[in-house]
């Protein structure tokens, strides 16, 4: 197995188990005890965190992706002329704010207290209580003035809008210095030129041409996915915004670039697609894919008109649109992710369906953005995604939603501002996924943009309303309410566990995917008999209460049986999701019961389906015939995964067929469990389909790719050194000679695959 193959196997198994809410078995890992730094405690390696407008730096302790334990603050910066200045110094320890010790998560409370202080009734004094040399005493440091935060801010705020204002002249004077352009990574660089656009002052204009200048003559030999979307952004709304034209040609380069780099199928992964439509390496990459797309829409809004991009927009858009109430859109060719956002991408997702104007799919991830105020501090190599693009996806459910979002999360926007109005990387908590790539990255153009939703003046700060209708203010209580008792590491028990049956029973008709989950999955721990209750509510008139109810019904086990019937039944139902969450179900029932519904699977699989034109449910019905071994579930294999005798030929090859033709390599993969299992009569029918798997690698999750690949190629070289030949019809070896070669061909060959 090559590096490539380990590591994306690695990184499956990891996402498994937190999509299906795994936890081993045993009590929950102690805590890491939290240094006391009055008796001499020393802090650990890990970062430290702006305090806000003090000028001060802290080390905070923090584990399992929180800093709840923390009680104190140690002291580990002082900028000279700041606030702090004078009052704090390195290794002062800050124990407790307006009065008192530190009773709940310090990092919270100081922010908290620091938006007090900034705030009109708190006349810009910072009470802290702080320890110094084995005494402690109450001081005070003096703040601006900015105000308070409005109910709907930013919109109608004019604490955001001096933030802006302010945050603006900070940051064009650090574009004008020297080492600006050749320090500054492409995406902080173009959101702070956004930023500059969005504030408004014409004073910073000559600033902003000069940098769309830079971004019109972009390009870039790797990884060019990761930065052309933020480049086209910028310059779409420069030309917007200016009307200057001159970087048309730059722009109409980077958009044709884009597109003709998308693969077959709408995704984009670390590089753009080769020649064939593949792309390279781990394969799809939602992250960089999102922001492309929504670059190009920019682009095309700004007067780019091709059909490559046109083309290129609707693909891409079209294969995102797949997650709208499933969960968050993934990393890449994966199930939903366990979360109401995962890196932002559901925040950008909010964005880009508005720019293209479809209402639905606006509403469904700006809601899920605003629930996702728990989760912003989490993601894949760090949270800068996922803080950057959380307001932008917000904004696009309205006032009361963005008002509401920030009511939550203010704290951190006012812990991340520096004294000077910069925003620097703040970092994750440790036990969160944190690869140290952002700690260098200037990212006040993100925040400031944040604040500049009010202003309106781009397009990406809602200068077109929002396609989708604003949430209403029962609404938003909901979304917000859906956020609540939010737990992804589960160090302590969940939540969930503490509501009551009936609570979890309501929870699973619920408007978010991730509340159902998160329900089911609790009822699934209890002996309540709720299986009646599920079978109403999976024949009942709900959409969402078939969903919850089916994750439910899983989530119990053979406890589920008699749902049986009802599951087989949703296998040929219309919606796709439904199709794939009873083929889920399915597994997880008795061994003769999942064995009673081997025909409807292998229809799944065979039957093709207009609403699903990536062919999850085929996908979802050959994991539960055909998965490997796993810890996941008691029966810890495929209905099919051991033993297809006994099953109806002339049902099971042409799912076969269609399987391993099947777009996505995850799903073509499932079927190499068979092959040790094929007889010659079924060699007979098969192998042109095995050739072919094993000619064109599919179009979807390449990091899987190779498994069936070389599945094919030893199973062609099992057949001969069985000496099979006499019993294999003649017209069959025509289709081994494609796979034959010499010896050294065919090694060539298994590294070329494996390479891919």
């Amino acid at each position: 197995m090559n590096c490539v193959s380990q590591l994306a196997r690695g990184f499956l198994i990891c996402l498994l188990l937190a999509w299906c809410g795994h936890t081993s078995a045993g009590e929950a890992p102690k805590e890491p005890q939290a240094p006391d730094f009055t008796t001499g405690g020393q802090p650990t390696k890990d970062h430290d965190w702006t305090l806000g407008a003090t000028g001060a730096r802290g080390w905070i302790f923090s584990s399992n992706g929180t800093s709840a334990l923390a009680r104190q603050i140690l002291v580990t910066a002082v900028a000279s002329g700041s606030p702090a200045d004078g009052t704090l110094k390195v290794g002062d320890v800050i124990v407790g704010v307006e009065g008192k010790a530190f009773s709940e998560d310090a990092r919270i409370r100081f922010a908290q207290a620091v938006t007090t202080a900034e705030s009109d009734q708190g006349a810009g004094k910072l009470r802290l209580r702080r320890w110094r040399a084995g005494n402690t005493e109450d001081v005070v440091i003096s703040l601006p003035v900015l105000g308070n935060y409005s109910a709907t801010s930013p919109y109608d705020c004019k604490k955001s809008e001096r933030i802006l204002v302010l945050g603006c002249a900070s940051l064009a004077k650090r574009m004008t210095e020297p080492n600006y352009a050749r320090s500054t990574n492409a995406i902080p660089r173009s959101l702070n030129a956004l930023a500059l656009i969005a504030g408004g002052n014409p004073d910073h204009l000559a600033l902003v041409r000069t940098e769309a200048r830079w971004a019109a003559d972009f390009t870039a030999d790797g990884m060019a996915t990761w930065y052309y979307g933020y480049v086209m952004t910028f310059l779409a709304e420069y030309v917007i915004a200016t009307g200057d034209n001159t970087v048309m040609p730059g722009l109409t380069r980077l958009a044709v670039e884009a597109a003709k780099g998308q693969s077959g199928v709408g995704t984009w992964g670390h590089k753009f697609a080769r020649p064939d439509g593949n792309l390279n390496g781990y394969g799809c990459m939602n992250l960089p894919g999102i922001s492309l797309c929504l670059g190009m829409a920019m682009a095309r809004e700004a007067g780019v008109k091709d059909p490559v991009v046109d083309q290129a927009i609707a693909k891409g858009a079209a294969f995102v649109r797949w997650y709208i109430n499933k969960g968050a859109i993934p990393y890449g060719d994966h199930p939903p992710f366990p979360t109401h956002d995962d890196n932002g991408k559901n925040s950008i997702a909010a964005v880009l369906f508005d720019v293209i104007g479809d209402q639905e799919a606006t509403a469904h991830f700006a809601r899920t953005a605003t629930a996702a105020y728990s989760e912003r501090e989490r993601g894949h190599t760090g949270n800068w995604s996922n803080v950057t693009w959380a307001l932008f996806g917000v904004a696009r459910g309205g006032p009361l939603a963005t008002g509401a979002y920030l009511k939550e999360t203010s704290w951190y926007y006012d812990l991340a501002r520096g004294w000077d109005g910069q925003f620097a990387y703040q970092g994750s908590p440790i036990g969160e996924e944190e690869h140290n790539k952002y700690n260098s990255w200037d990212c006040s153009g993100g925040y400031l943009l944040a604040y500049a939703q009010g202003r309106k003046g781009l397009r990406l700060t809602g200068k077109k309303p929002s396609c989708a209708t604003p949430l209403t203010a029962a609404q938003v209580a909901e979304t917000i309410a859906s956020g609540r008792d939010y737990r992804f590491k589960r160090s302590d028990p969940d939540l969930y566990e503490k509501r009551s049956t009936e609570e979890l029973l309501a929870g699973l008709s619920n408007w978010s995917p991730i509340v159902r989950n998160r329900s089911a999955a609790a009822l699934g721990q209890r002996k309540a008999d709720v299986v009646p209750a599920l079978l109403k509510l999976l024949a009942g008139p709900s959409r969402d209460g078939q969903y919850g109810a089916c994750k439910a019904l899983g989530a119990l086990g053979s406890a589920s049986d008699v749902a049986a019937p009802q599951l087989r039944a949703l296998l040929t139902h219309a919606d796709p999701w439904l199709q794939c969450l009873a083929s889920e179900t399915l597994y997880h029932l008795s061994d003769d019961v999942r064995k009673a519904s081997v025909n409807e699977l292998l229809g799944v699989i065979t039957r093709k389906n207009p609403a699903d034109p990536r062919e999850f449910a085929a996908r979802h019905a050959a994991t539960t015939l055909f998965a490997r071994a796993s810890g996941s579930a008691p029966q810890a294999t495929g209905i099919l995964a051991k033993s297809i005798e006994g099953i109806d030929r002339s049902t099971l090859h042409p799912a076969v067929q269609s399987l391993l033709q099947h777009q996505d390599s995850a799903a073509r993969g499932s079927a190499q469990r068979l092959y040790a299992q094929f007889t010659p009569a079924d060699l007979k029918v098969l192998l042109p389909a095995i050739v072919l798997s094993v000619e064109k690698l599919a179009p979807s999750n390449e990091m899987f790719g190779d498994g069936i690949r070389l599945a094919g190629l030893e199973r062609h070289a099992q057949i001969f050194d069985v000496n099979q030949r006499a019993r294999l019809s003649h017209h069959v070896w025509p289709h081994l000679n494609v796979l034959r070669g010499s010896s050294a061909s065919r090694t060539a060959s298994k590294t070329k695959i494996s390479s891919e």
